[in-house]
């Protein structure tokens, strides 16, 4: 594929940069004010499952909204919903940072993902149109570094922040961050794409496309595989916070450290597998990791039964998303890998069915919380077990 839009090197290296600036904007909204569950809770008269659902609003407004930014992107260009879509997201901070309940804080993190989210599916359509198809990986790899690095520091800096100036400064912050990136994308993302009248917004040709996605058989498997690893990656999520700060009686600040460790695992999950890749198939290290993944999960269900030392869950915890870092890309590339024309559709669908797994997991934590470690744990290894059935049933294409 040639570049619909030619850059130097210089204005290249500078678009990346923002371009992951941009990509860690999502999880800096998901991960900065976790910290802050308990005081949150305390503060606006609410359970800790019902701050949870703050989570799950999050996830069902960045599912949607991306199936929504998709085609607005290919019609009106990259910038225009760029900054329209941040300027949203801004407002929808701020007022976060002012809610007086829980239930105003709940929709209004909602209004919080219909805003962050295009910056997913324009940072995409804006690396197409800027970098050959051999340059396209190499630019994704260091968007998704960057997105792997922003849980690392997210809830340590929020962790400082909510220590210092209390929760509701978290998302003056947000907002303060989301403001910065408007101003380098006015100016220095280009104009990739002009307004395209050809794109069609009706909705059924666009369900039809949809439609025909989820008719792929390895679509099917290998998504709903990578949507149950993401669904017990924030089920750790949302679960976290409580089990690590109210049950095991961390701190804020100690909790951020051991998510970014946490968060670490994944990275280096993901690198490792990079490396391996160059002398196994996907389908091969999708196989192997599976079974090591269902290992952790029965190892977690056991701690629900034997008593053990808080650091040994924390250590099969890293183990398991050490062991998520390889499942994540691996089932994202071969649930895509049958696809040629639509693959943008196909990435749309895929990342949204993830968030939605993501949405249905913390709806589990909120609605089964207890105040023990058992909905988390228990939920993940759900997750697990789906996944690892999943990929062990045949598929279109298992071999590359």
């Amino acid at each position: 594929m040639i570049p619909s839009f030619t850059l130097s090197q210089k204005e290249q290296r500078i678009l990346i940069m923002i371009l992951g600036v941009i990509a860690g904007l999502g999880p800096f909204s998901v991960d900065m004010y976790l910290p802050g569950f308990p005081v949150i809770a305390n503060d606006l008269n609410a359970s800790i499952g019902q701050v949870s659902l703050t989570l799950t609003s999050y996830f069902i407004g960045i599912s949607l909204g991306q199936l929504f930014y998709g085609p607005l992107v290919d019609r009106y260009g990259r910038k225009k919903p760029l900054l329209i879509g941040f300027a949203f997201y801004v407002i929808a901070a701020v007022g976060c940072a002012f809610a007086p309940t829980v239930e105003w804080l709940i929709g209004l993190r909602l209004m919080l993902a219909l805003g962050s989210c295009v910056g997913i599916v324009a940072s995409q359509s804006i690396v197409r149109d800027c970098f050959p198809n051999s340059e396209v990986a190499r630019v994704f790899s260091t968007l998704m570094l960057v997105m792997g690095v922003a849980p690392m520091i997210a809830p340590t800096l929020g962790g400082y922040v909510i220590a210092h100036f209390g929760w509701r400064y978290v998302f003056g912050s947000l907002a303060c961050i989301c403001l910065f990136m408007m101003f380098l994308i006015k100016r220095f993302v280009p104009e990739t794409k002009a307004f395209d009248s050809t794109i069609s917004l009706r909705f059924l040709p666009v369900l039809k496309s949809y439609r025909n996605t989820l008719r792929n058989k390895n679509f099917l498997i290998y998504g709903f595989a990578g949507s149950a690893v993401m669904g017990s990656l924030f089920a750790y999520i949302a679960g976290s916070p409580h089990v690590f700060m109210e049950i095991y009686g961390f701190s804020e600040k100690t909790y951020g450290w051991i998510f970014a460790l946490n968060a670490f695992g994944l990275i280096l999950g993901s690198q490792v597998n990079r490396y391996l890749l160059k002398k196994y198939t996907t389908g091969f290290l999708i196989q192997r990791v599976s079974i090591l993944l269902v290992l952790c999960a029965i190892g977690l269900l056991l701690s629900l039964k034997i008593q053990i030392h808080e650091f040994q869950v924390l250590g099969l915890l890293f183990l398991y998303l050490f062991f998520s870092g390889f499942l994540y890309p691996n089932t994202n590339a071969m649930a895509l890998s049958t696809f040629q024309n639509n693959i943008g559709v196909a990435s749309a669908l895929l990342g949204s069915c993830r968030m939605f797994a993501g949405a249905a997991t913390s709806i589990s934590i909120a609605v089964f919380h207890d105040g023990s470690i058992n909905p988390m744990i228990l939920t993940m290894s759900l997750c697990t077990l789906g996944a690892c059935f999943m990929v062990k049933r045949p598929s279109i294409n298992n071999n590359f």
